[in-house]
Order: C-alpha cells, then sequence, then structure tokens
C-alpha cells in the first residue's frame, strides 16, 4: 500500500494524525479532512483508499460522530484498527501572561480528560473541532490543549505537560475502507483471510424489528448459548424515532466462522435486522480481569456486608 492514500481527521498534530503514520508506517500519503463525516465520504467517492477515525477512548467512551457515521454509511466499513497511549500538554502562544488568559480550547473529549487542570486554570472551556485545530488556531488570551508534537508544529510555548487526569488512557482508530475493497480482501486476497495472532473481531449494528420486554435478554443469550464474547454493547437511537435503538455490538470472532456464522443466521431467523460495521484484528492487551482500582467509587461486590449492600443499592 505504499501509493495509498489515507484520509484522517486533521490538522497535523492531532491524535489521529499519530494514528494514521502509526498504521501506515509513514509509507502512505495522509490526506487531512476537517471533520469525520469528510473522512467517511472521501473513502466512499474514492478519493482516499483509507479512512482513519478515533472510535473509542478508555476514559470518555465512544466517540459518538464516528459511531453515528459508521452505522449511517452505505458502502464505508472497518477494516482494522490501531491504538494510541493519550497523553495532554497544555500550550498557550509565546511570550503570553498567563494572567491575561480567558479560556482554555480543546475538542470535546480533549477537555474532558483534562478536568482538574482546567478547574485549576480557572480559564472558560472552550470546544474546538480538533485538539490540532485548537493549538493551531490559538488566540494569544487562549490556552490549548493537545498532543505534545503540536507545540513544535504550530509554535507554541508549553505552559504544562502532562495535564492529563488519568494517565496511561488509550484511544481506539478505526481504519476505513469501502465495503467492496473489503469484501475483496477478506474473500482471501493477499492473504489478509488468515486469522492474525489475535484472531477477529466483528463490529455489527442489531436493529430488532420489534421490541419489548425481553428483547435484549434474548440477544445477549443468543451469544452466551453459541460461546461468543460480546466485548461490547452500546445503543444509539434509531433517527427521529422515540424509544427505538440499534444495538452497535463488537464481538469475538468474524462471520464466516462457525460459531459467529451460526449466531448470525440465528439472529436473521428471529426478524432482526444486522449490518456488518467491520471486521478487524482484535486487540491482544484486554485484561481479563477489571483492576479494582477502576471500577466506580460506591460499587459493592460479593465481599460487602449487608449494611454495605442496604445502603450502596439502595435497599429499602
Amino acid at each position: 500500500m505504499g501509493s495509498s492514500l489515507i484520509s484522517y481527521l486533521g490538522p497535523q498534530g492531532s491524535f489521529t494524525h499519530a494514528a494514521a503514520l502509526q498504521w501506515s508506517a509513514g509509507e502512505d500519503t495522509l490526506v487531512p479532512a476537517a471533520t469525520v463525516h469528510e473522512v467517511f465520504a472521501a473513502v466512499s467517492e474514492g478519493r482516499c483508499d483509507r479512512g482513519v477515525v478515533a472510535i473509542e477512548n478508555s476514559v470518555e467512551g465512544y466517540v459518538v460522530p464516528s459511531l453515528d457515521a459508521i452505522v449511517a454509511a452505505a458502502d464505508v466499513v472497518a477494516v482494522d484498527q490501531t491504538a494510541l497511549r493519550i497523553s495532554f500538554d497544555a500550550f498557550v502562544r509565546p511570550g503570553a501572561d498567563p494572567r491575561a488568559l480567558t479560556h482554555v480550547t480543546a475538542h470535546p473529549h480533549g477537555l474532558a480528560q483534562a478536568q482538574r487542570f482546567v478547574a485549576r486554570s480557572g480559564l472558560t472551556p472552550v470546544p474546538a473541532s480538533s485538539n490540532a485545530a485548537a493549538c493551531r488556531d490559538l488566540t494569544p488570551d487562549g490556552a490549548a490543549i493537545g498532543p505534545r508534537i503540536c507545540g513544535e508544529l504550530y509554535g507554541l510555548q508549553t505552559w504544562e505537560q502532562g495535564v492529563e487526569d488519568f494517565s496511561g488512557a488509550r484511544t481506539r482508530f478505526l481504519v476505513l475502507a469501502r465495503r467492496e475493497d473489503a469484501v475483496a480482501r477478506l474473500a482471501g486476497h493477499d492473504g489478509a483471510r488468515s486469522t492474525p495472532a489475535g484472531g477477529w473481531a466483528t463490529m455489527l449494528a442489531l436493529t430488532p424489528r420489534v421490541t419489548g420486554p425481553g428483547v435484549l435478554a434474548r440477544i445477549a443469550g443468543a451469544f452466551g448459548e453459541r460461546g461468543v464474547n460480546m466485548s461490547s454493547l452500546i445503543t444509539r437511537p434509531l433517527k427521529a424515532l422515540a424509544g427505538r435503538y440499534v444495538f452497535v455490538i463488537t464481538c469475538e470472532g468474524a462471520p464466516w466462522e462457525p460459531r459467529l456464522h451460526g449466531l448470525l443466521e440465528g439472529l436473521l431467523d428471529a426478524g432482526d435486522a444486522l449490518k456488518t460495521l467491520g471486521v478487524l484484528r482484535a486487540p491482544e492487551d484486554l485484561d481479563v480481569v477489571v483492576d479494582p482500582q477502576r471500577i466506580p467509587t460506591g460499587s459493592v461486590d460479593a465481599t460487602s456486608g449487608p449494611e454495605e449492600r442496604r445502603e450502596g443499592l439502595l435497599w429499602a
């Protein structure tokens, strides 16, 4: 893919830019786009061979514009993924007086991941289209939060390093292709059908045609009965339909493998509408057991006494 064009959410210096560089190993031509929808359009219209968008952050969760775009896309799917460790620095214009600053700007996920710094600074948070754009367009009366590379790219002065609330955060990025390219690739061209080291993961959009009590239990039960691990489930509203949702599911396996294939056939027979959003290399670094330090404060478990359970679960 040495001559491939890759669209990514720009401008230069964004985390998506870094993810695209990492995935392509510097061998491809990277083309910045102003919005996630422009990335999808560049791939759909054939102006770029691949696209890269952020899909999930380990602190803030799913990136809704990317999630909605891939659910809605008629002919674009995910064919791979890559992940980055995320760290933020705070920048100002050279020579800026911190006492004269009025606001701090970043992508909404960036602001959310540096809430303690924002509160400590006393500045008004202002969302930007991307962290790199916030740095590129920084005014003398503002501060910007972004990747460390932005300081050099845009001639900024570092105000504070490592301002993120949680160290070790990661963002997962999807690599996009036209559906017809994905079908050809996964049919065995270039050896892509061989199972990767960590196995496969599949993203699905599942829309129940009939809703009511037990719908989610039926769907989850189907995965359990077939022995297919569901690693993520998130709901998104069907546009302009109150109380109706599409379930976006990530699970282990590939659609052509017997267990998942049988599961999908069963869901279709039950009347559900299915759409494959992507077939990807599965991440190889998932923890089997959740670190107790990451469990929400105030949770109770099997070791909790009767009084702790009563208070924690609001039992009367």
